[in-house]
């Protein structure tokens, strides 16, 4: 079995790896070659291109690595014609896959498309692209499967490995031991998660270190933990954080507030109280944890502009999307602001009603458990041995 397949971020990493080793469990032999991020090499991906080269987000911030990319996707469709997969899979990433996919398909070679666009949200005139480049849609979410069906899309629902890789009940003393993180029993703990993409990092750091300085200053007992994908965005925040110091008094003892990690996101948020986060999979991950969060968005304002004006649905962050509800605070543009941020994040700390949104939480977190990466897995075995590709 030899397998085309293309992540672009770290959320399409996770996913990705998961595919390849449940893939790998039932066909050892399989091979495996793309753009792949850290954890797909490890599961035995090669990479032709590293998964860094497609974390861009935004139509503007897209079209200023437009060159770059176009010239990626050409020699990669040129490599899989003259070299064909039994399949292509592309992981997200709809901008770059699905026009790959589209040409793939059209010269006799099957494509996969894992992860939806979001499509019932915006955009829906890629509907006829969507159905000219994919023969199978793998959707993660069950709102997303009902409608591809109602536009006769070839979709099958699969839930999501991180559903499947979240216990239900976390246990916060452990999740602290875990990344020994000392807190006396009168702190409180913030995660801080300013995005995964440098994009995101560069947009939300200021004001996010603006508002946990301003808790701070309500709260002398915060502690916040900050985890990073990369040395990239560990650097620049790392940078943001010193010139925001830089003019106090007490630099080094509002430093010591300030504990960093490399990776680890999900025990970073695991042992918190509270979550403040980019919106994206990080989101998804709090809910899952079932930590009370705010959630902040902000784009190059040609693209908030343009998105707006295209949005179909009240919300953008996944728990308010699966729950049909404003379940929780979502912050956009010009209101990402420690005025605005610090008394909201403030208040996840003492809120009783959150309790009853941690409920709704886990009965999502149960619909979403349905052994994702053997499901995906069994899928693709399923498309290839309906088209004559396996025995």
């Amino acid at each position: 079995m030899r397998i085309g397949i293309i992540a672009g971020e770290a959320s399409g990493d996770i996913l990705a790896a998961g595919l390849i080793k449940a893939l790998l469990i039932q066909y050892p032999d399989a091979q495996f070659e793309g753009i792949a991020g850290p954890l797909m090499i490890e599961a035995g991906c090669k990479a032709i291109y590293p998964a860094e080269k497609l974390s861009v987000m935004g139509l503007v911030e897209v079209l200023a690595h437009y060159r770059e990319l176009s010239s990626i996707r050409k020699e990669l469709i040129n490599h899989f014609i003259n070299n064909p997969p039994d399949v292509f899979i592309g992981i997200d990433a709809p901008d770059f896959n699905l026009v790959l996919e589209a040409t793939l398909k059209q010269a006799g070679i099957g494509t996969i498309h894992y992860v939806s666009p979001s499509v019932w949200a915006w955009r829906q005139y890629r509907l006829g692209k969507i159905s000219r480049a994919v023969d199978l849609m793998l959707t993660l979410f069950p709102f997303e499967a009902r409608f591809y069906e109602n536009h006769n899309i070839s979709v099958k629902y699969i839930g999501h490995t991180l559903a499947d890789e979240i216990d239900l009940h976390i246990d916060i003393n452990q999740a602290r031991e875990k990344i020994q993180l000392e807190v006396k029993p009168e702190q409180s703990v913030i995660a801080v998660l300013p995005g995964s993409r440098m994009s995101e990092v560069t947009r939300l750091a200021k004001p996010f270190i603006e508002t946990l300085l301003h808790c701070l200053h309500s709260r002398p007992d915060l502690i916040f933990i900050i985890p990073f994908v990369n040395q990239k965005t560990r650097h620049f925040f790392e940078q943001e954080l010193e010139n925001e110091l830089a003019p106090t008094a007490k630099k080094e003892d509002i430093r010591s507030h300030f504990i960093l990690y490399d990776g680890r996101s999900r025990d970073v948020m695991a042992a918190s109280d509270a979550v403040l986060l980019a919106s994206g999979t990080a989101a998804l991950e709090a809910m899952l944890l079932k930590k009370p969060m705010l959630v902040a968005y902000k784009l190059a304002p040609i693209t908030y502009w343009i998105a707006k004006r295209l949005l179909k649905v009240p919300y953008y962050s996944l728990p308010n999307l699966l729950a049909g509800d404003a379940l929780v605070e979502e912050i956009t543009q010009n209101e990402v602001c420690s005025e605005v941020l610090a008394p909201k994040l403030l208040s996840l700390l003492s809120n009783e009603l959150w309790q009853s949104k941690l409920d709704v939480f886990n009965d999502i977190h149960t619909l979403l458990r349905q052994d994702a990466d053997n499901t995906a897995a069994q899928a693709v075995i399923d498309y290839l041995k309906e088209h004559d590709k396996l025995s």
